[in-house]
């Protein structure tokens, strides 16, 4: 099940790609979401200068396995837990598998992960890996109710 969504047999992972925060810097999302959607997933990119209320909001509208942010800003330790605590709000923190990556230092990665973010990939981390780990937190969480 590696390559398809936790939720049907036959559906491609659907990964919400978005820069949150005022963070104006967009090259690197859009290369991770282009090897995304070059390995077969399903991409919704939601532009630039996105608030976490946004995310979240397409996030279920979307219907999506995986919530990309893209942060160069500093703001991490601000936007990430309002976006867990967003979705913990509206009983949907279990449904989403949420990864940050950008410019992010080593200790705050580590508090990040125990609030509840699957993983951080820095900027440095090639866009081909990226691709297969989305695709090892999907099968690791296993399906979706």
């Amino acid at each position: 099940m590696s390559e398809q969504s936790a939720g049907a047999l036959d559906e491609p992972i659907r990964v919400l790609t978005a820069k949150v925060g005022l963070d104006g810097h967009d090259r690197g999302v859009k290369i991770i979401s282009r090897a995304l959607r070059d390995a077969g997933m399903e991409v919704i990119y939601s532009g630039l200068h996105r608030t976490p209320e946004e995310i979240v909001a397409t996030a279920i509208q979307e219907d999506v396995d995986v919530i990309g942010l893209s942060i160069l800003s500093g703001a991490h330790m601000t936007l990430l837990p309002r976006i867990l605590q967003l979705l913990k709000e509206r009983e949907v923190l279990d449904r989403f598998i949420v990864v940050g990556g950008g410019v992010i230092p080593d200790d705050d990665v580590e508090v990040l992960k125990k609030m509840g973010v699957s993983d951080i990939l820095g900027q440095d981390t090639a866009p081909d890996y990226v691709a297969v780990r989305i695709r090892e937190l999907v099968s690791d969480r296993g399906p979706r109710a």
